[in-house]
């Protein structure tokens, strides 16, 4: 597949063509300096492809270069995908908001919460507000990951099997099973924690449909909005387009292969994560950015009400606080002046962020530096796609929208 055509002049949308090429220029030092294999940048204003750039390899060790066609793992992008599934179950009445987890997974029934101790020894507490449907769609619901390594409950979770994967060949149920058996870092709904919720919020997907969440994706989401390449496994007929996996050198931070992770994407896994399991290519993912900005619609398909779209992308953090009053902390990502709505940050004070953008612009990343996001005031979709962990090596996202920003004149 060719780089696709520039549907748009960047002066007719209201963009500087050659302000739009210091993005490239800067990006472009980061594959020459080693520490990227490659990228794809995109930028759409009203419904118009402004900008699509790519750079570098998607396989640097076999010289192939990025193509508009080439598969990404996008990990947590795949939760705002989640989200828009369970908000879609939502417009049709299957759950509210405010019901209990238990009622769809009834092993959290019972759940206790994290008092003091160490992995040897601790103490417990009950749960006083059981976890809700909406705690899992902010992350405020006391669950966590493993690899966060910033609490003896992340240690519980490794121990348990949860690292950088899950317990080996549990299935979606099974794993709920499984976190609901280990305690909450805190009471529902009383912080923010960037966690397993949205997996968890999976298996709520599948039990609400009667559908495995695979299944959902693909006949209530790619194919009605002709998402032909993402899906939870990259087939053997498409490995080609596959791109390689890197991870960072600490003493360098040069890019280096990671062959045996890489290869995880070409086998179907046991479990449906919700969370970060899907693989997708640019333009599947702007399809779904596209429907987002359009408020629930893209080329004569409605998933959402406008109103449903308005509503997941404002701050759902009580008193409408930041992640930094609200949260613990999570590296690579801005916490001052964004909130969470439900499924994505939202941001809610450019000026305490430091980083230019609009009051509202939504999206999320992943954790192979990908990131997407969705401005309703300057009406711009962008995405940027590459393949290195962890997404806080460099600073990718923040760069990105600063240098978009400057990049709009009008």
């Amino acid at each position: 597949m060719s780089k696709p055509a520039i549907y748009a002049k960047p002066s007719e949308i209201g963009l500087d063509a050659s302000r739009l090429h210091r993005i490239d220029d800067h990006f472009r030092h980061y594959v020459d300096n080693g520490q990227l294999a490659g990228w794809l940048i995109a930028i759409m204003r009203h419904g118009e492809l402004a900008h699509f750039s790519t750079y570098g390899h998607r396989d640097r060790e076999a010289n192939e270069p990025v193509t508009a066609d080439t598969i990404w793992r996008i990990y947590s992008m795949t939760k705002p995908i989640t989200a828009v599934a369970a908000m879609m179950l939502w417009e049709e009445g299957k759950f509210e908001l405010k019901d209990p987890v238990s009622q769809f997974i009834p092993s959290f029934a019972d759940q206790k919460v994290w008092r003091n101790g160490s992995t040897a020894k601790y103490f417990l507490d009950p749960v006083v507000r059981q976890m809700e449907i909406w705690h899992l769609l902010t992350h405020t619901s006391g669950l966590t990951y493993g690899f966060m390594m910033a609490h003896p409950v992340d240690a519980l979770y490794r121990d348990a099997g949860f690292d950088w994967g899950i317990p080996t060949k549990l299935d979606l149920a099974a794993t709920c099973d499984r976190l609901a058996s280990l305690p909450l870092l805190f009471q529902p709904g009383t912080e923010w924690n960037y966690s397993m919720a949205t997996d968890v919020l999976g298996r709520v997907v599948e039990v609400a449909s009667g559908m495995s969440l695979d299944e959902f994706f693909r006949t209530r989401i790619f194919e009605p909005l002709g998402m032909t390449d993402t899906a939870f496994s990259v087939s053997t007929d498409k490995a080609h387009r596959l791109a390689a996996l890197y991870g960072a050198k600490p003493s360098s931070l040069e890019a280096m292969r990671l062959e045996t992770a890489g290869k995880a994407a070409l086998r179907p896994p046991a479990a449906w994560l919700g969370g970060g399991g899907l693989m997708s290519t640019a333009p599947d993912y702007l399809r779904f950015a596209e429907m987002m900005r359009r408020g629930g619609e893209l080329d004569g398909v409605r998933l959402l009400a406008p109103s449903t779209v308005r509503y997941m992308a404002s701050n759902h953090l009580p008193g409408n606080v930041d992640l930094s009053e609200f949260g613990r902390p999570l590296s690579g990502e801005t916490n001052d002046g964004v909130g969470f709505g439900l499924g994505v940050s939202v941001t809610i004070d450019p000026i305490k962020a430091k980083i230019p953008g609009s009051i509202g612009e939504f999206g999320w990343g992943g954790a192979a530096s990908t990131t997407f996001s969705v401005d309703p005031v300057q009406d711009t979709s962008v995405l940027l796609m590459t393949q290195l962990l962890p997404s806080s090596t460099h600073p990718l996202r923040s760069e990105l929208k600063q240098l978009v920003q400057q990049a709009i004149v009008d």
